[in-house]
Order: structure tokens, then sequence, then C-alpha cells
């Protein structure tokens, strides 16, 4: 048992004792030890160990609940102070609150437990990498690694355990034109050659970007949308996509796709993939997760259900968080070898990162945003140029619809780089993807 589990299960032990009849209780555990090292023109420029943990109390009596997050710290004592005080004042909380018509508890003593425990590199051996493969780049980026945690119970029974090392590298290289690459290298098991191969291709981008940039105008272009463009798409449908609350109230950009209005293309199959992802198998509401098919080619399936809406909208809840976003997003591999995009993309645009997405029109799956880190114009399969930053406006139907031609063999493992608050245990496989055409508007 970890020394982060152990002081857990000692919260917990004293939660229960502690109990008051009529009174039901869940436990939701968050902590990390993240080693963070930031980076400029390739150096260490700040370094430093971050580590934090902090618990979520709801209390639940009578038809009401209400919560309570708690830091913690290095007095176990102290900390049961925090836990007692805060029960406390929840129970004076709830008699003020009115009943919850939508109030609904997981209450199966189900258990869980994931101990991922790969061994993470030596920082030493991470920077003298860097130093060998890109001493003379304007690197900039943040490497942070380290093992995350998650824990849940509740007075019913239930028990979940997640633990987990990753490492995630976020960089970017800058041209001295002021242009830049974007690249990412991150997971469990790290590999020298894996970081020195995504850096060589960033590295050759980069040359390509010294290049005179090339303006286009408006109008529909065939194009190669790289995985980390296809994540901010794929981000875009954690905001209601597959949730069932907006699909119950008719604010889902998925909505045509689940009422059977629309399809996408055949080769598309989306899954909410939690086995072997970084992800726990469990949710903040406490309930078992499992794999889930989302969209089997290019038909709506399952749908995520949080208990909350499973009482409001009778539904069967299936592990999904209150928020309803996925968590592990995977999106099936296609036939196109990655070494084939370029011949395949002939002439058109080879798209490398997307940003600033939002939708211009959400009913109809329509998305704008910019192109941006290394988007090029290819001639017959030679990269011509960089070009300058434009506008797309274009609906999901199209781009994983009609217009989608083909989705890369190879895939990539996408973790979430968000460190608000806390590292995220976010993640996404996806592959690359050739479409006929791609609207740009200015």
């Amino acid at each position: 048992m970890s020394a982060y589990q152990q002081r857990f299960e000692e919260l917990l032990g004293a939660l229960r004792t502690a109990l008051q009849p009529g009174e039901q209780f869940t436990l939701g555990y968050s902590a990390e030890q993240s080693q963070f090292v930031r980076l400029n023109h390739a150096k260490v420029r700040q370094a430093g160990l971050v580590s934090q943990a902090s618990v979520q109390l709801r209390l639940v009596s009578d038809g009401r609940q209400a919560e309570q997050q708690i830091t913690l710290g290095d007095d176990a004592e102290l900390d049961r102070q925090r836990l007692h005080a805060a029960l406390a004042q929840l129970r004076q909380t709830l008699p003020l609150l009115a009943l919850d018509p939508y109030l609904s508890l997981d209450q199966s003593a189900w258990h869980s437990h994931s101990l991922q425990e790969q061994a993470l590199p030596e920082l030493d051996d991470v920077l003298a990498l860097v130093e060998c493969e890109a001493g003379d780049l304007d690197l900039v980026g943040i490497y942070a690694a380290g093992p995350v945690c998650r824990g849940f119970a509740s007075s019913f029974g239930a028990f979940g355990w997640h633990q987990a090392n990753s490492f995630n590298f976020d960089w970017s290289l800058f041209h001295a034109n002021g242009q830049a690459v974007k690249a990412n290298y991150a997971g469990q098991a790290w590999s020298g050659e894996a970081f020195s191969a995504r850096l060589r291709q960033a590295r050759e981008q980069l040359q390509h970007l010294g290049r005179p940039a090339i303006t286009l105008k408006p109008g529909s272009y065939r194009a190669y949308l790289a995985p980390a463009a296809m994540d901010e798409i794929a981000g875009m449908l954690g905001w209601g996509g597959f949730s069932a609350q907006a699909l119950a109230t008719g604010n889902s950009p998925l909505q045509r796709l689940y009422n059977g209005d629309a399809r996408l293309s055949p080769l598309v199959s989306f899954d909410e993939q939690v086995t072997g992802s970084l992800s726990p198998a469990f949710s903040d509401e406490g309930s078992p997760r499992r794999d889930l098919r989302l969209v089997a080619e290019g038909q709506a399936q399952q749908r995520l259900v949080s208990a909350r809406s499973a009482a409001e909208f009778a539904l069967a809840a299936n592990g999904a968080d209150s928020y309803e976003a996925p968590c592990a997003l995977s999106l099936a591999p296609g036939d196109l070898p990655t070494a084939d995009i370029l011949e395949r993309l002939g002439t058109g645009l080879y798209i490398s990162n997307l940003w600033y997405l939002n939708y211009s029109d959400l009913p109809a799956a329509r998305m704008t945003g910019l192109t941006r880190f290394a988007t090029f114009w290819v001639e017959n399969g030679q990269i011509q140029g960089p070009v300058s930053t434009m506008r797309f406006d274009d609906s999901l139907y199209n781009l994983l619809g009609s217009q989608l031609e083909a989705l890369t063999c190879e895939r990539e493992m996408i973790l979430s780089t968000s460190t608000y608050g806390q590292r995220s245990t976010g993640s996404s496989h996806l592959p690359g993807a050739l479409v006929k055409g791609l609207t740009l508007t200015l």
C-alpha cells in the first residue's frame, strides 16, 4: 500500500467513526507529487516539486447534500481535525438547503484498485537528452512528471484507488522569424529514441518555416489534420457532444447524430476507453466507469450518463463524471500509413495544430478556429512553405463525414497538459485525418 493510500484510508476510518445515524457520505481524494521544469532556449529556467493532496467530502441526509473541499498537509492529526470541522460545518448547512430532487447515490459496495508504477526517467537524463538534441534550438516548454492519485469511498462500502506515474513534455521550437513548431511527448514509458524522433520531426518542420509564407484565398482545400489538430476537435466534442444532459435538453453539438438525422463517415468509431488509460476506473460521483462505444462506424451508440442525469431523465448511469465529458476518448485507426501522408495529400494543407476553437453553429456541429504552429502548403507531395494563419469554419459532419477520406494507421496518445489546480488525468488516443475539403474563411 502506498503512503498516499494509507493516508486516505486513515481519513476514511476517522470519518466513519464520526458519522451519525441517518447520515451518508462520499469522500473523494486527489494527490500528486509532480516535478516541473520550465525551459527557454533549451535551458532550465525554473525547476520545482509540487506535492499536494486534498479531499472532497459530501454529506447526505434526508434528501439533501452539501460538500466541502479540504486541503491536506503533512500532519495526520491536523488533517483529521480539518475533516471533523468540515463535517460539523456541513451538518449545520444541510438543514438550510432545499431537497435535491435529482439526488442519486450509487449504493453498491464496489471495489476498484489500480497501481501503475512504471519507472519514470531520471530528470538529469531527460535534460541531458534535451541538451544533446536541441542545444542549438530556441526550445520553450514545460516538463512535468510524477505520480497522480485519485481515491473514492462511500458509507455504502464502495472503495476505489487509482495511482499512476506519467510524464508530459510540451514544447515549441521558435524560428528566428517568430514562427513556431509546437510538439509534445507524453506517456508512462519513457523512450529516449521516441523523444528524439519527435524532436527531429519538429526540427525538420522548423526548417520549412524559414521559407516565405504562403497566403491562401478563402475556399475549400484538401487537408491533412495531424493528431494534435484532431485533439482540438475532439476536445470540442467534450463540450456536451456525448453528454446525456446536453442531448436530453437539445444542447449537444451531436444532437442530429444521436437523433438519427445525420451520420458521420463509416470510418469513424469513437470509444470512451477507460481501460489502460491514466483515468481512474470510477467517476467523481462514485460510480464504476466502464468502456463505452459512443459512435460505431459513423452512427451514434451510447452516451455519457452521470448519476444526476440518470435520475433526472430516467436513464441508466454508466460512470460518467458530473460534467459528462470523455476522460479517455479514443478514435479507431484507419489504413493510411504515416509515411504516406504527404504522397496521399498530394496538393493541399498539412495542419499540425488548430487553435482557439469554438462553435459557430452548435446545432450543425460547425466549428471555427485558427491554423497555427507549422501549417504548410504541399504540392505534389512536397512541402512548399508555411501558410499564413487562416480561420477555418466547417461542420464536423463534413470533416468526419462526407469529406473524410482516410485515418492514419498510427495513433498518438495525447495526455492533457492542464495543470489548473492539479495535473489532469484526461487523455485522447487519436489518428491523423485526411479530408477532401476544409473550408477556410479568411
